[in-house]
This record gives structure tokens, sequence and C-alpha cells, in this order.
């Protein structure tokens, strides 16, 4: 990962996400025999892998983020607070989009934040307009699920 704090902070969010999932309201045990980890070492290494990769994932969106703004003119650059709404939203709507497809994920994204037109996404993605439309359409649907 490169620096240690980011490495612990993914080691205590992997015992967060472990203590979750394993205890009930009130943080009471899981009572549950069938929920007992057979392999403990695999499974915290199975989430700790996703984290990462969220970890990844998620610099990666800040660093295309970073980019964008820097190449804007300097009176078209949002303010600190601004940027900050932005980047959360950012890393929200990311969240929301996992578990699509990755075409799906840049059909969506093509369509919402670079507003081109079905056609050029089509042509950019080497899919038919058709499928552009189903692929927005499930992305569009699958968010409106998850928004409370």
């Amino acid at each position: 990962m490169g620096d240690p704090f980011d490495a612990a902070d993914l080691m205590q969010d992997t015992f967060v996400r472990v203590l979750k999932t394993h205890t009930g309201r009130c943080g009471a045990a899981n009572a549950d025999p069938a929920a007992e980890i057979r392999e403990p070492r695999a499974y915290l290494a199975t989430i700790a892998k996703s984290l990462m990769i969220d970890f990844f994932r998620r610099q990666t969106l800040e660093r295309t983020y970073l980019e964008v703004l820097a190449a804007l003119p300097p009176q078209e650059v949002p303010s600190l607070e601004t940027q900050a709404v932005l980047r959360s939203a950012l890393i929200e709507i990311d969240a929301m989009l996992d578990g699509l497809g990755l075409k799906v994920k840049q059909a969506f994204l093509m369509a919402q934040c670079e507003d081109l037109s079905y056609a050029e996404i089509a042509r950019r993605l080497g899919v038919s307009r058709r499928s552009v439309d189903n692929y927005v359409a499930r992305a569009m649907a699958h968010c409106c699920l998850l928004l409370p």
C-alpha cells in the first residue's frame, strides 16, 4: 500500500466488517452456529482484499478527478468546499455502481458525467445503441434501488 496509515486503516476496516457481520443488534454475538467461520484466515484475507480493491479504485477515481480539476481554467475551478462535496458524491456513485458490469458502468458514467449521446457511447464501447440504452437503464434502476 505504501503508507502504513492506510494499511492500519485497512486492517481496522477489516475487523470492523467482521464485527458488523458477526454481531447482532445491541452487540450480542451471533447465535447462529451456521455463521461460524471455518477458515478465519481466509475469511479475513477475502475481506481485506475486497477493501483494498475498493481503496485503490477510490484512489484512481480521486486522481482522475484531480487531473480534471487541474485541466480547468482557474476561473472555473470550484471552491474547496464544492470539491469536497463532489469528491464525496463520486465515491458514493462509484460504490452504488459496484457490482455492475464494466460496460454498464462506463455507459452510465459517459452519459451522466461526459454528457455523451448514446450513439457516441455505443461507438466508443463498440456496442449497439440499443445495448447502451439497456446499460444506462440498468445502471439507473440499480442506483434507484439503492437510494434511501
